[in-house]
């Protein structure tokens, strides 16, 4: 009887790298391209060219910063999804953890690397990511174990958790400077409903009046990183 062989040659995952800033792509797709069965197929800036290189390329793997040239990871993920693909997604960005984790999860990635953090991290965070697994670091993974087994009474959270997708990125573009004229050119809204979100967002966070917002954003942006 002849004997079948089967070839056990892993299959290269070709990954999309999305990020604003040229330099960040080039050392994240050399690391990527040096890793063993990973291939960098494509890179992009923003949600438009990030869509349609997806398309084209149908990587198995998209690494994804939150804050982009134009449009907004989190937008990107959710588009993506959307589309019905198998493509699995990471985030990577310079935004706590502790605040976007959920978010990212939700809109449908499976893990969040902290940009501090990527240089040793990253490939270990492709690949459990690319098994279907969840990436997130010790901390995160514990604080959502606790969180859905009901959170003990030392694990506060901070107001900006209680902040939609949507007000969080307003408070992050007051905090820039931007104008409500200028947010909602931005993000196409009317200015009505930007206005809406300001007085929801002041009210979440209890501050009484527009001078304590911007204070308040502009404080979150240098704290955070914009």
């Amino acid at each position: 009887m002849t004997e079948t062989r089967v070839s056990t040659a892993q299959k290269t995952a070709r990954i999309v790298i999305v990020d604003d800033h040229p330099i960040v792509r080039e050392g994240l797709a050399g690391r990527i391209n040096r890793a063993e069965g990973l291939e960098v197929c494509g890179e992009a800036e923003d949600v438009a060219d990030a869509l349609e290189i997806v398309k084209t390329e149908n990587p198995d793997l998209v690494v994804v910063d939150l804050s982009l040239k134009s449009g907004q990871g989190l937008d990107l993920i959710k588009k993506i999804k959307a589309r019905g693909m198998d493509t699995k997604i990471l985030v990577s960005s310079m935004y706590d953890e502790s605040l976007y984790a959920e978010r990212v999860l939700r809109a449908g990635a499976l893990g969040y690397v902290n940009k501090q953090e990527l240089s040793e991290k990253i490939i270990d965070a492709i690949r459990e990511v690319l098994a279907g697994k969840i990436y997130l670091s010790k901390h995160m993974t514990e604080r959502l174990l606790q969180r859905a087994v009901g959170s003990p009474p030392q694990l506060v959270q901070s107001p900006i958790d209680a902040l939609s997708n949507r007000e969080l990125e307003i408070f992050k573009m007051i905090g820039k400077g931007m104008t409500t004229r200028m947010i909602a050119g931005e993000l196409h809204l009317s200015i009505k409903t930007v206005e809406t979100h300001r007085e929801n967002i002041k009210g979440k966070l209890n501050l009484p009046n527009s001078a304590e917002l911007a204070r308040e954003a502009v404080q979150w942006v240098m704290e955070n990183g914009g």
